[in-house]
């Protein structure tokens, strides 16, 4: 995670504290001590009262779970002091790590819940029916636009994890869709489609924007919560703060508004 961008939405900002205060729970505390036998300097991993060299497999498990929790240590610090310096009251509670029960309706009317599964089914970069330029890459991709650009950064920048233009067949059509962006919440355990639409002028445009809609819509989808639409116009620079305040009210939306699970499922780490 490369924090280049300063501000994260306040309920999502919180939501990330939680979540990180949340799994430490599940970490033990494990550190590296330095060991001689024989002359030899030797790594031992330490857990509780047992002790394991770095080059065993237990070592190495344990070695992992270690740097796991160091990363979430550090995100916490890093997430604490953009809260501190903004707020001046704790994290909202209600801004917890949830495993939220949200699904739509694919081809047949078949139930697909919007979680983890899902969105590792998906395939990056899906859509071969239309070509694109090549002026716009980032991370090896071509994106469409400028904007489409620099809301992958964003995402990305920000550690949260998405597909582009993957290819989703929806309840009603009868051809796949290919939805601008789909993006994982990990701390709700949920994922959000992203369509960015251009403005454009025309009472064609607003046709295939009102199509849009009733697919999502009639797939059981709900519009500015499981899918979030931004909007840019030809020769005015997309401002992400407008993406950071649709993926905020859809974050705090779901919170409020959706079947949830706490998430004391979390598997043990030890």
């Amino acid at each position: 995670m490369e924090y280049t961008n300063r501000y994260i939405p306040r309920e999502y900002l919180a939501l990330k504290i939680n979540y990180c205060k949340e799994r430490l729970k599940e970490f033990p505390v494990i550190k590296l001590h330095s060991h001689t036998h024989n002359g030899i300097k030797q790594l031992q991993v330490v857990i509780g009262s047992h002790k394991y060299l770095l080059n065993s497999p237990a070592g190495q498990k344990y070695y992992q779970i270690k740097l796991e929790r160091d990363a979430l240590e550090n995100d916490l610090k890093i997430y604490e002091i953009y809260w501190n310096s903004n707020f001046n009251c704790p994290p909202p509670q209600e801004c917890k790590p949830q495993k939220i029960i949200h699904s739509f309706y694919t081809n047949n009317y078949e139930r697909v819940v919007l979680d983890k599964a899902f969105f590792d089914s998906l395939k990056n970069d899906a859509n071969t029916k239309h070509p694109k330029y090549k002026n716009y890459l980032y991370n090896g991709i071509y994106y469409r636009s400028a904007a489409e650009r620099d809301i992958a950064a964003y995402y990305t920048e920000n550690g949260i994890p998405f597909k582009y233009e993957p290819e989703i067949m929806l309840a009603g059509l009868v051809k796949p869709i290919n939805t601008d962006f789909v993006i994982y919440i990990k701390e709700l355990d949920n994922c959000k489609f992203h369509e960015h639409l251009g403005m454009k002028e025309s009472a064609d445009y607003l046709r295939d924007v009102k199509i849009k809609y009733n697919n999502y819509a009639g797939a059981g989808l709900v519009p500015e919560q499981d899918i979030i639409f931004t909007h840019d116009k030809e020769g005015v620079p997309f401002d992400i703060r407008y993406l950071e305040t649709k993926l905020n009210s859809a974050v705090y939306g779901t919170l409020i508004c959706h079947e949830f699970e706490p998430y004391a499922a979390y598997p043990s780490r030890v």
